[in-house]
């Protein structure tokens, strides 16, 4: 296999079979920016995650001339087996909440076997797990059973979105120890972007295999899940990874980052990593940003609506009814926002990322915190003063903030703990998004049902929480303030690295590491980012087109 050194696995005296992390080994002629174009393929599939929303309201009218007397009160688990009553959306949703918090346990489960297994049989299994998780959820679905949609979409799929989410962090840090940062932003990037092709192909496959008013949502999820299993199988095997110790060409470690003990040459085993101060807190930190960020993510289109009604549509007199025509335009106007969440979230990763390259990971959190707590001050103020366009740009800037939160700390990880076990670490710390996932929504909707009940106006029933998610950054600050170098007794010895790396089996000899990943781009390059690049490009147009309704 071109730019693969092939070896018998150490000591087994029989080559390695295909998926085994030493067939992935780079030989010279691999160049590793082919690597951030397999770990996209994988992330722009997984990340439909944030656009299962389309599929909620066609989940919930499949069944016509139910009983409105049988099925009005219909229960949670009545509804998991039920094939005469529709589901409702609260039903239904809860599959985005399953399918985090699994991603979130899966990863943790997992990680530590990704880093002896590699990414190649790792990330060919969350193909199956994701896709075939979703084909799952097509029939269940199509048998109206709940409950099989829930183990297909939700365990099944939450399963790849841990293994799918983690594998190409882990392999990325590995090959851009110069740029740790802006590799990790590239594919998560993906993840980010993932709604912006997804979202708009499940519509298009719902009304091609149904009509707008009847649309196929099995069909849709049946389609899309194979489209995801070979694209992330594809990514799979574009995996290779670097022999250890391996630097690019020229470059070495600068003295003065480590000098300031932030960026540490040790490395830390998972089996001490999580239960050191440095992890928790970095735990927190992530936990923290993604709770507030949730905060908009789950409001901005309601909160648009609510606070500035009539006046995204030109009227002065907001508190005057409007025609069928205006609320029209003004849902359009907030369906707009969404589109914009959906790009600041994406390319906000990449770019902070890669800011973080260049002034340091623990620097650019006091940015997301400290300018965070300005931004969501400021928001109810602009609600007030009537300025929807300095709203609307606030919360662009927290979205590009909440997808870098994700996308910088992985390097905030290698940085603190070494790179060896990076991958398993990380998927230990994911469980900080899962509980966000769970708990920010949760919090969220008691404060504002509990402002509605208290008698206050829509427009402002959103301050109260988006102060207290000011508050909730500034402990966030706090956490960051407190990160520190690892101690010295928490660094693995040479033998426990040894060890460690022995069950990698990687026997690379010495020179390989010196003369691996030294080929050229080539069109092989420009193929595969070509072919990640282009779908992402057509998603960021469609996700344009929908934010021109707010101008």
């Amino acid at each position: 296999m071109d730019g693969v050194t092939e070896k018998p696995m150490m000591g087994a005296g029989r080559s390695a079979g295909f998926f085994a992390r030493e067939s992935t080994i780079a030989g010279p002629n691999f160049n590793r920016w082919l690597v951030p174009t397999a770990a996209l393929a994988i992330h722009l599939c997984i990340g439909m995650a944030y656009g299962f929303s389309v599929f909620w309201l066609p989940m919930t009218t499949m069944i016509h001339g139910t009983d409105p007397g049988m099925c009005n009160n219909i229960g949670f688990f009545q509804a998991l087996t039920t094939t005469t009553c529709n589901w409702t959306v609260p039903q239904v949703t809860h599959i985005f909440e399953t399918f985090i918090a699994v991603l979130g346990i899966s990863a943790a489960l997992w990680g530590g076997w990704l880093e002896h297994a590699g990414p190649r049989k790792a990330g060919f299994i969350a193909a199956w797990c994701w896709g075939g998780g979703l084909m799952v959820g097509g029939v269940g679905v199509m048998m109206h059973q709940l409950w099989l949609v829930y183990l297909g979409c939700g365990i099944l799929g939450g399963v790849g979105q841990g293994l799918g989410y983690i594998t190409p962090v882990s392999t990325l840090i590995k090959w851009f120890p110069d740029r740790r940062g802006m590799a990790t932003g590239f594919a998560i990037m993906g993840y980010g972007g993932g709604a912006m092709i997804g979202a708009p192909l499940a519509v298009l496959l719902m009304r091609h295999f149904g009509t707008p008013d009847a649309p196929n949502v099995a069909m849709a999820l049946i389609v899309i899940g194979a489209i995801y299993v070979v694209v992330m199988a594809a990514g799979a095997i574009g995996f290779r990874v670097p022999p250890n110790g391996w630097h690019p060409e020229g470059w070495t470690p600068p003295e003065d980052e480590h000098a300031s003990g932030m960026i540490t040459r040790r490395h830390v085993h998972l089996e001490k990593a999580w239960k050191t101060k440095q992890f928790w807190l970095i735990w927190s930190v992530l936990f923290l940003n993604v709770t507030a960020g949730i905060a908009v993510i789950s409001m901005a289109s309601p909160m648009l609506q609510d606070v500035f009604g009539g006046a995204l549509v030109g009227l002065k007199d907001t508190s005057a009814g409007l025609t069928t025509a205006q609320k029209a335009a003004v849902v359009a106007a907030a369906a707009g926002l969404v589109g914009l969440i959906s790009l600041f979230n994406s390319i906000g990763r990449l770019f902070w990322a890669s800011i973080s390259d260049k002034i340091g990971r623990k620097n650019t959190y006091y940015t997301f915190f400290i300018l965070g707590i300005v931004v969501y001050c400021l928001l109810p103020t602009w609600g007030h003063l009537g300025m929807p366009a300095m709203f609307v740009i606030s919360i662009c800037i927290i979205l590009s903030m909440y997808g870098g939160g994700f996308s910088t700390v992985p390097a905030y990880l290698a940085d603190i703990f070494g790179t060896q076990m990076v991958g398993a670490i990380h998927g230990r710390l994911l469980t900080a998004w899962s509980a966000a996932g769970i708990i920010g929504p949760l919090i969220i909707a008691a404060i504002r049902q509990a402002q509605l009940k208290a008698g206050v106006p829509h427009q402002l029933v959103y301050d109260r929480t988006l102060y207290i998610m000011a508050g909730l950054l500034l402990v966030g600050l706090i956490c960051n303030s407190l990160v520190k170098p690892v101690e010295e007794e928490h660094h693995m010895t040479d033998e426990e690295l040894a060890n460690e790396r022995a069950l990698q089996h990687d026997d690379s000899a010495v020179g390989n590491v010196t003369t691996a990943a030294r080929g050229a781009f080539g069109a092989t390059g420009v193929i595969a980012w070509l072919a990640v690049g282009i779908p992402f490009l057509i998603g960021l147009y469609i996700a344009l087109a929908k934010a021109a309704a707010l101008f």
